[in-house]
């Protein structure tokens, strides 16, 4: 549209920003706070789904609890999986596997839209399938999407302990699309739920509590201690499977 947010094919650019984010990734460590959630719900054996894996702050501290198990970082954005790469290899994780992948409600490909700043680095937290909808310029690139239940079982997958998704609002498209995993498995799940993007993906808040509840997940605020909450909020949301006979 004349007059809109300038949008161009992904380059790949190198930009000062990059080297921030790398050293940000190697050396610091996120969510060292969620922990003493987190710790009873990932066993040393775990295996655990990172959607939205971004830089790799969660998928580090999980692989630290599950040492034994088996992390998979998901992550469609190039740009965020050379973070996520060098943030693994220098941190020595070697029970990580990346997969440059999103999840959906259907298997096929999408357009990506990675925001780029005015310094000309990329915002790519704020990465997100869909049109540019923010002031300023941004890159595109096209990526593979699946699904939840195909993916489970093209890793032929035994068990599946946690998933964290954030994935600016395609949370919901990802549930859609695992349904079936969710009732094999009973992965414990922690997901950011954001009333506008998951208004921007056709989806909402509503939408997700009813489809999780009616798999007889249970929800709580997402951090230590977090109450437990019967009605839809946004934040980071744990959901806890129904006890197991």
């Amino acid at each position: 549209m004349a007059g809109g947010p300038a949008v161009a094919p992904y380059r790949g650019r190198i930009t000062a920003g990059l080297f921030a984010h790398l050293f940000k990734a190697v050396f610091k460590q996120h969510h060292r706070e969620m922990r003493p959630l987190l710790a009873p719900l990932i066993s040393d054996d775990a295996v655990v789904f990172d959607v939205g894996a971004h830089a790799g702050q969660y998928t580090k501290l999980f692989a630290r609890l599950a040492r034994r198990g088996r992390i998979y970082a998901i992550e469609p954005q190039s740009y965020a999986r050379r973070v996520l790469r060098a943030a693994i290899r220098f941190n020595r994780l070697r029970n990580v596997e990346i997969l440059p992948l999103a999840l959906g409600a259907a298997p096929g490909t999408a357009t990506l839209t990675i925001p780029v700043k005015a310094s000309g680095s990329y915002g790519f937290g704020l990465a997100h399938l869909g049109p540019h909808t923010r002031a300023g310029s941004a890159e595109t690139e096209t990526i593979e999407v699946t699904t939840l239940d195909a993916l489970a079982t093209t890793l032929r997958l035994s068990r599946l302990d946690f998933i964290k998704a954030d994935i600016e609002g395609w949370e919901q498209a990802m549930l859609e699309g695992g349904r079936a995993t969710l009732a094999r498995f009973g992965p414990a799940l922690l997901i950011e739920i954001n009333a506008a993007h998951l208004q921007r993906a056709g989806g909402s808040a509503a939408t997700v509590w009813q489809m999780l509840t009616a798999l007889g997940y249970r929800a709580y605020a997402g951090e230590p201690g977090g109450a437990a909450l019967d009605w839809p909020r946004e934040g980071d949301i744990l959901f806890l499977p129904p006890k197991k006979p």
